[in-house]
């Protein structure tokens, strides 16, 4: 039985052209080769070659779609989009010259598994680019976000306001689009890159849907992407971007701050 409000959309519904404002592609780390270590142990070799990416993970190995996006000096939003894994799929936040990594990798579960929680999950990993000496802060959660009011245009469709209430919580509507209207509290997570730069991501607790965003607080860009099932039932990857606008920032007692 379906339990959202009447006239709830679908992933897909409000996803159609979210991405009118998105950074544009390119072709910047074609014919490189990186090999990351992650602080978990895991390691991955990436080789581009323009639209597509050669990976070795482990014992598992393919070629796959990638879509690169420079999103700050040196800082590239690379999303890979496993052929093999349609329920699966992987962002990498790479610093060429920091060499700093942060990894991504959300996962579409059955309904069995996430009962009580979000349908897609999502793991993070921060690493290192190796063959080079290491710069800069290590990603982490961060709760630089709490408090902020935000408007986010990712079309002239589709404008959204977020406020971030907690270090697990924010809070999204509609203001111009499909979605007018509507609005929710969902999970989040949040790290810090490097001074104004922040991976928010979010999960839904109504559709099987989350995201992942780059947020340049320095260009005011968000650039990203989200997982999840459309309303037809098929998995689908969805590109996304907006404008930033900040709108109030909310500021607690001592002894009064949200979790």
């Amino acid at each position: 039985m379906n339990q959202n409000p009447k006239d709830w959309k679908t992933y897909d519904q409000f996803a159609y052209g979210i991405d009118a404002n998105r950074l544009p592609a390119t072709n910047a780390l074609s014919g490189s080769s990186h090999a990351i270590a992650f602080d978990d142990g895991r390691k991955l070799q990436l080789t581009f070659h323009d639209d597509n990416v050669q990976w070795s993970d482990g014992d598992d190995s393919a070629t796959d779609k990638v879509e690169v996006i420079e999103v700050a000096p040196d800082t590239f939003f690379v999303e890979v989009i496993f052929a093999g894994r349609p329920k699966e799929a992987e962002t990498l936040i790479l610093n060429v010259s920091s060499r700093r990594v942060l990894s991504i990798y959300s996962i579409v579960r059955e309904k069995e598994q996430s009962v009580g929680e979000p349908q897609v999950a999502q793991i993070f990993r921060p690493g290192i680019l190796e063959g080079g000496a290491v710069s800069g802060p290590v990603p982490a959660e961060s709760r630089d976000l709490i408090g902020l009011r935000a408007h986010f245009t990712y079309s002239p469709n589709h404008v959204y306001e977020h406020t971030y209430l907690s270090s697990q919580r924010y809070a999204w509507q509609c203001l111009v689009g499909v979605q007018r209207g509507h609005g929710d509290v969902d999970l989040t997570t949040t790290y810090k890159f490097d001074d104004d730069q922040y991976i928010f991501t979010f999960r839904e607790f109504k559709i099987a849907v989350a995201s992942t965003f780059f947020y340049n607080f320095k260009d005011m860009r968000s650039t990203g992407k989200f997982l999840g099932i459309t309303g037809d039932g098929h998995i689908q990857n969805s590109p996304a971007g907006a404008f930033i606008r900040k709108a109030s920032m909310t500021y607690y007692l001592p002894g009064q701050e949200p979790v």
